[in-house]
Protein backbone atom coordinates (compact mmCIF):
# COMPACT_ATOMS: atom_id res chain seq x y z
CA UNK A 1 0.00 0.00 0.00
CA UNK A 2 0.91 3.83 -1.25
CA UNK A 3 1.59 6.02 1.85
CA UNK A 4 -0.46 8.34 3.14
CA UNK A 5 1.07 11.73 1.52
CA UNK A 6 1.52 15.05 2.48
CA UNK A 7 2.29 17.20 -0.85
CA UNK A 8 3.37 21.03 0.10
CA UNK A 9 1.43 23.26 -1.55
CA UNK A 10 4.36 26.43 -1.44
CA UNK A 11 6.26 28.18 1.06
CA UNK A 12 4.61 28.56 4.62
CA UNK A 13 4.29 32.26 5.51
CA UNK A 14 4.49 31.55 9.13
CA UNK A 15 5.94 28.88 11.30
CA UNK A 16 4.27 26.07 11.66
CA UNK A 17 3.52 23.28 14.14
CA UNK A 18 3.38 19.75 12.18
CA UNK A 19 3.37 17.79 15.90
CA UNK A 20 -0.02 16.33 14.92
CA UNK A 21 0.69 14.47 11.74
CA UNK A 22 2.52 11.34 13.35
CA UNK A 23 0.81 7.73 12.56
CA UNK A 24 -0.55 6.93 16.05
CA UNK A 25 -2.46 10.79 16.23
CA UNK A 26 -3.77 10.32 12.65
CA UNK A 27 -4.62 6.73 12.91
CA UNK A 28 -8.16 7.25 13.96
CA UNK A 29 -8.96 9.97 12.06
CA UNK A 30 -10.81 10.12 8.07
CA UNK A 31 -9.13 11.99 5.50
CA UNK A 32 -11.35 15.23 5.99
CA UNK A 33 -10.74 15.00 9.55
CA UNK A 34 -6.64 15.11 8.87
CA UNK A 35 -7.16 18.35 6.85
CA UNK A 36 -8.93 20.26 9.27
CA UNK A 37 -5.84 19.45 12.01
CA UNK A 38 -4.60 23.21 13.30
CA UNK A 39 -1.14 23.52 12.54
CA UNK A 40 -0.62 27.19 13.02
CA UNK A 41 2.20 28.79 15.77
CA UNK A 42 0.41 32.09 15.20
CA UNK A 43 -2.94 33.69 15.69
CA UNK A 44 -3.52 33.14 11.86
CA UNK A 45 -5.15 29.90 11.61
CA UNK A 46 -3.63 27.38 9.35
CA UNK A 47 -5.20 23.65 9.32
CA UNK A 48 -3.27 20.97 7.54
CA UNK A 49 -5.01 20.83 4.41
CA UNK A 50 -4.30 24.74 3.73
CA UNK A 51 -1.02 23.69 3.83
CA UNK A 52 -0.66 20.57 2.04
CA UNK A 53 -2.41 18.51 -0.69
CA UNK A 54 -3.58 15.24 0.80
CA UNK A 55 -3.55 12.02 -0.53
CA UNK A 56 -5.07 8.78 1.50
CA UNK A 57 -2.87 6.12 2.37
CA UNK A 58 -1.13 3.52 4.65
CA UNK A 59 -1.16 5.84 7.80
CA UNK A 60 1.68 3.64 9.77
CA UNK A 61 4.11 5.02 6.53
CA UNK A 62 3.46 9.27 6.16
CA UNK A 63 5.69 10.99 3.44
CA UNK A 64 5.99 14.77 3.06
CA UNK A 65 6.72 15.56 -0.32
CA UNK A 66 8.41 19.12 -0.17
CA UNK A 67 10.18 20.45 2.33
CA UNK A 68 10.33 23.90 4.28
CA UNK A 69 12.47 25.39 7.35
CA UNK A 70 9.51 26.43 8.21
CA UNK A 71 8.05 22.76 9.42
CA UNK A 72 9.13 22.51 12.93
CA UNK A 73 8.15 19.76 15.42
CA UNK A 74 7.65 16.59 12.18
CA UNK A 75 7.57 13.68 14.04
CA UNK A 76 7.38 14.33 17.16
CA UNK A 77 6.26 12.10 19.65
CA UNK A 78 6.66 9.32 16.90
CA UNK A 79 6.38 6.16 18.63
CA UNK A 80 5.86 3.26 15.38
CA UNK A 81 5.57 3.49 11.49
CA UNK A 82 7.58 5.52 9.64
CA UNK A 83 7.96 9.24 8.18
CA UNK A 84 9.77 10.66 5.09
CA UNK A 85 10.38 13.97 4.13
CA UNK A 86 11.51 14.85 1.07
CA UNK A 87 13.24 18.55 1.75
CA UNK A 88 14.59 20.22 5.30
CA UNK A 89 12.86 21.15 7.94
CA UNK A 90 12.87 23.34 10.67
CA UNK A 91 13.58 22.95 14.59
CA UNK A 92 12.77 19.83 16.80
CA UNK A 93 12.50 17.19 14.17
CA UNK A 94 12.01 13.65 15.72
CA UNK A 95 11.67 15.29 19.09
CA UNK A 96 10.74 13.37 22.03
CA UNK A 97 10.73 10.05 19.48
CA UNK A 98 10.40 6.73 21.04
CA UNK A 99 10.03 4.67 18.50
CA UNK A 100 9.98 4.21 15.03
CA UNK A 101 11.96 5.57 11.69
CA UNK A 102 11.59 9.33 10.26
CA UNK A 103 14.20 10.32 7.54
CA UNK A 104 14.96 13.72 6.09
CA UNK A 105 16.59 13.99 2.74
CA UNK A 106 17.76 17.42 3.61
CA UNK A 107 18.85 20.01 6.20
CA UNK A 108 16.95 20.24 9.29
CA UNK A 109 17.34 22.77 12.07
CA UNK A 110 18.14 23.60 15.58
CA UNK A 111 17.12 20.67 18.40
CA UNK A 112 16.83 17.63 16.22
CA UNK A 113 16.15 14.74 18.23
CA UNK A 114 15.37 16.64 21.26
CA UNK A 115 14.44 14.41 24.45
CA UNK A 116 14.33 11.02 21.91
CA UNK A 117 14.80 7.97 23.82
CA UNK A 118 14.37 5.40 20.90
CA UNK A 119 13.69 4.72 17.59
CA UNK A 120 16.09 5.87 14.08
CA UNK A 121 16.23 9.19 13.08
CA UNK A 122 18.32 10.01 9.89
CA UNK A 123 19.23 13.56 8.75
CA UNK A 124 20.67 13.10 4.80
CA UNK A 125 21.86 17.00 4.87
CA UNK A 126 23.33 19.08 7.61
CA UNK A 127 21.56 19.36 11.28
CA UNK A 128 21.16 22.61 12.88
CA UNK A 129 22.98 23.87 16.70
CA UNK A 130 22.50 21.32 19.45
CA UNK A 131 21.47 18.09 17.83
CA UNK A 132 20.02 15.75 20.28
CA UNK A 133 20.28 18.62 23.03
CA UNK A 134 17.92 18.82 25.81
CA UNK A 135 15.25 21.77 25.52
CA UNK A 136 16.46 25.32 27.67
CA UNK A 137 15.01 24.04 31.54
CA UNK A 138 15.65 20.11 31.13
CA UNK A 139 18.42 17.62 32.36
CA UNK A 140 18.86 15.64 29.59
CA UNK A 141 19.55 15.17 25.84
CA UNK A 142 19.18 11.93 24.05
CA UNK A 143 18.34 8.85 26.13
CA UNK A 144 17.90 6.41 23.47
CA UNK A 145 17.96 5.31 19.92
CA UNK A 146 19.96 6.34 16.65
CA UNK A 147 20.77 9.43 15.08
CA UNK A 148 22.51 9.80 11.79
CA UNK A 149 23.95 12.90 10.39
CA UNK A 150 25.35 12.59 6.58
CA UNK A 151 26.43 16.25 6.73
CA UNK A 152 27.82 18.29 9.38
CA UNK A 153 26.34 19.64 12.75
CA UNK A 154 26.18 22.70 14.57
CA UNK A 155 27.53 23.55 18.14
CA UNK A 156 26.59 21.57 21.08
CA UNK A 157 25.86 18.22 19.10
CA UNK A 158 25.01 15.93 21.52
CA UNK A 159 25.13 18.17 24.59
CA UNK A 160 23.94 16.24 27.84
CA UNK A 161 23.17 12.85 25.82
CA UNK A 162 22.54 10.46 28.20
CA UNK A 163 22.12 7.23 26.26
CA UNK A 164 22.23 6.40 22.88
CA UNK A 165 24.36 6.43 19.41
CA UNK A 166 25.16 9.95 17.32
CA UNK A 167 27.14 9.41 14.12
CA UNK A 168 28.17 12.45 12.35
CA UNK A 169 29.62 11.99 8.59
CA UNK A 170 31.09 14.87 7.72
CA UNK A 171 32.01 17.07 11.17
CA UNK A 172 30.47 19.40 13.69
CA UNK A 173 31.24 22.69 15.16
CA UNK A 174 32.34 23.63 19.18
CA UNK A 175 31.47 21.81 22.04
CA UNK A 176 30.51 18.69 20.05
CA UNK A 177 29.21 16.19 23.33
CA UNK A 178 29.54 18.96 26.05
CA UNK A 179 28.28 18.03 29.36
CA UNK A 180 27.56 14.20 28.06
CA UNK A 181 26.26 12.13 30.82
CA UNK A 182 26.58 9.02 28.72
CA UNK A 183 26.28 7.24 25.69
CA UNK A 184 28.25 7.59 22.43
CA UNK A 185 28.87 10.32 20.18
CA UNK A 186 30.94 9.78 16.49
CA UNK A 187 32.37 12.64 14.21
CA UNK A 188 33.86 12.02 11.31
CA UNK A 189 35.10 14.81 10.42
CA UNK A 190 36.51 17.98 12.03
CA UNK A 191 35.70 19.52 14.83
CA UNK A 192 35.47 23.50 16.58
CA UNK A 193 36.40 24.10 20.08
CA UNK A 194 36.63 21.72 23.09
CA UNK A 195 34.59 18.68 22.16
CA UNK A 196 33.53 16.77 25.29
CA UNK A 197 33.30 20.02 27.09
CA UNK A 198 32.44 19.06 31.29
CA UNK A 199 31.53 15.77 29.99
CA UNK A 200 31.16 13.62 32.89
CA UNK A 201 31.06 10.09 31.44
CA UNK A 202 30.50 8.68 27.95
CA UNK A 203 32.28 7.53 24.65
CA UNK A 204 33.27 10.83 22.10
CA UNK A 205 35.20 9.15 18.87
CA UNK A 206 36.40 11.48 16.35
CA UNK A 207 38.38 11.21 13.19
CA UNK A 208 40.60 14.49 13.47
CA UNK A 209 42.91 15.55 16.18
CA UNK A 210 40.88 17.75 17.91
CA UNK A 211 41.39 21.40 20.28
CA UNK A 212 40.71 19.32 23.63
CA UNK A 213 40.12 21.26 26.85
CA UNK A 214 43.75 20.77 29.05
CA UNK A 215 41.91 19.27 31.53
CA UNK A 216 41.98 15.68 29.33
CA UNK A 217 44.76 13.57 30.39
CA UNK A 218 46.49 11.14 27.37
CA UNK A 219 46.14 7.87 28.51
CA UNK A 220 48.15 6.31 25.20
CA UNK A 221 47.61 4.70 22.01
CA UNK A 222 45.54 1.54 21.97
CA UNK A 223 43.65 -0.34 19.69
CA UNK A 224 40.15 -0.84 21.11
CA UNK A 225 38.51 -4.78 21.26
CA UNK A 226 34.76 -2.64 21.87
CA UNK A 227 34.98 0.01 18.98
CA UNK A 228 35.64 -3.00 16.25
CA UNK A 229 32.37 -4.85 17.55
CA UNK A 230 30.72 -1.89 17.28
CA UNK A 231 31.84 -1.23 14.12
CA UNK A 232 29.99 -4.35 12.87
CA UNK A 233 26.75 -3.34 14.96
CA UNK A 234 27.54 0.09 12.92
CA UNK A 235 28.11 -0.89 9.35
CA UNK A 236 24.50 -1.27 8.16
CA UNK A 237 23.75 2.26 9.13
CA UNK A 238 27.35 4.13 8.50
CA UNK A 239 30.08 2.52 6.31
CA UNK A 240 32.31 5.74 6.93
CA UNK A 241 31.78 5.23 11.12
CA UNK A 242 32.43 1.56 11.16
CA UNK A 243 36.13 2.10 8.91
CA UNK A 244 36.43 4.29 11.40
CA UNK A 245 36.05 2.28 14.61
CA UNK A 246 38.10 -0.59 13.13
CA UNK A 247 41.16 1.37 13.67
CA UNK A 248 43.21 2.44 16.23
CA UNK A 249 43.01 5.08 18.71
CA UNK A 250 44.43 7.71 21.01
CA UNK A 251 42.80 7.78 24.50
CA UNK A 252 41.71 10.95 26.73
CA UNK A 253 40.15 10.40 29.68
CA UNK A 254 38.19 13.55 30.98
CA UNK A 255 36.60 16.05 31.73
CA UNK A 256 38.98 16.25 34.69
CA UNK A 257 37.10 19.43 35.61
CA UNK A 258 33.86 17.23 36.44
CA UNK A 259 33.28 13.75 37.27
CA UNK A 260 36.07 12.55 35.24
CA UNK A 261 34.79 9.42 33.84
CA UNK A 262 34.43 10.12 30.20
CA UNK A 263 36.83 9.34 27.10
CA UNK A 264 37.75 10.88 24.19
CA UNK A 265 39.22 8.49 21.38
CA UNK A 266 40.97 9.70 18.22
CA UNK A 267 42.26 8.07 15.47
CA UNK A 268 45.38 7.22 15.50
CA UNK A 269 47.15 8.32 12.13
Amino acid sequence: MKPFTFTLRGEPDQRLDCAPLVPHRIAPLSTAEIARLPLNTTRQKVTAGDVFHIRAGDLSCLRFEGGSERLDNVGEALAAGSIEVQGQVGKAVGRNMSGGRLTISGDAGPFAGSGMSGGRLAIRGNAGDLLAAPFPGEMQGLSGGLILVRGRAGARAGDRMRRGIIAIEKGAGDYAGSRMIAGTLIVLGGTGRLPGYLMRRGSLLLAEQPSLSPTFVPCGTFPFGFTRLFADHLKAESRAAARLLRGSFERYAGDMAVLGKGEVLVAAH
